[in-house]
């Protein structure tokens, strides 16, 4: 079987997928996900989840068939070993300034020759040492997604010079490009445009959050936060139109 990592790699290059952000250190956000998301992404950077809470959820999804990714702020080697050991299809790295960034991730998250991730076969992905060596690493394939995501209205390096870095989607992090451009509406569309325009350019699928692109093939549908609370919402009012309903 494929990882999940090539499937979600096939499918970025032919649709758009749609996934959503978990916040919450329920299990059951993860099934609820499955049952008509592509994918998640586990927030590492805005949420109160630990590391130890994050595995556990990506850990949870792969064993149901649910690629999940991982946002991981300053993400070092170490830490990026153990979530891609737990089964995370991918790492998504937020306020990418500089190519050298992602070449670091990226780094990380390969084995040698590729890069400088350490190996070990006590882990999901080897069958906790059922797979043999060769299999194990000729299964990688081109290994877990990297996802850049830019959200500040300038870069150290320019947009081509990071998508020459070769993530797997450009992220448009449209909030935090909202704020930086002092929410200037025009400026945010411009800004969007040359994100959008650097990724069609270099052949990368774009991404984000509460964007409208036709181009857009990662697309994340808030977070499971606020999907509660517009379900909540939505209920509520529901509730109200009953009851209106019946005292008329």
């Amino acid at each position: 079987m494929s990882p999940a990592w090539t499937i979600l790699r096939r499918r970025l290059a032919a649709e758009r997928l749609i996934g959503t952000f978990i916040k919450l250190p329920a299990l059951e956000a993860i099934d609820l996900a499955a049952e008509r998301l592509d994918f998640v992404v586990v927030d590492l950077e805005h949420s109160q989840l630990d590391e130890l809470g994050a595995r556990r959820l990506v850990r949870h999804a792969h064993a149901i068939g649910l690629p999940a990714l991982v946002r991981l702020p300053l993400p070092d080697r170490e830490r990026v070993n153990r979530i891609l050991e737990a089964g995370a299809a991918g790492i998504q790295v937020p306020t990418v300034r500089r190519a050298a960034t992602l070449e670091a991730v990226r780094a990380a998250m390969r084995y040698a020759p590729a890069g400088e991730r350490s190996i070990s076969l006590a882990q999901t992905g080897a069958g906790y040492g059922s797979t043999p060596l060769r299999e194990f690493l000729d299964g990688q394939d081109a290994g877990p997604l990297l996802v850049a995501q830019i959200e500040t209205a300038t870069t150290d390096d320019p947009l081509e010079r990071i998508a020459a870095a070769r993530p797997d989607v450009l992220f448009v992090g449209a909030l935090d490009l909202t704020v930086d451009l002092e929410h200037d509406a025009e400026r945010l569309r411009t800004r969007v445009g040359e994100i959008a325009s650097a990724a069609a350019t270099a052949g990368i699928p774009l991404g984000g959050a509460g964007i409208d692109d036709e181009a857009l093939r990662y697309d994340l549908l808030g977070s499971d936060v606020a999907l509660l609370r517009a379900g909540l919402g939505r209920a509520l009012e529901e509730r109200r139109k009953h009851v209106r309903g019946q005292l008329e």
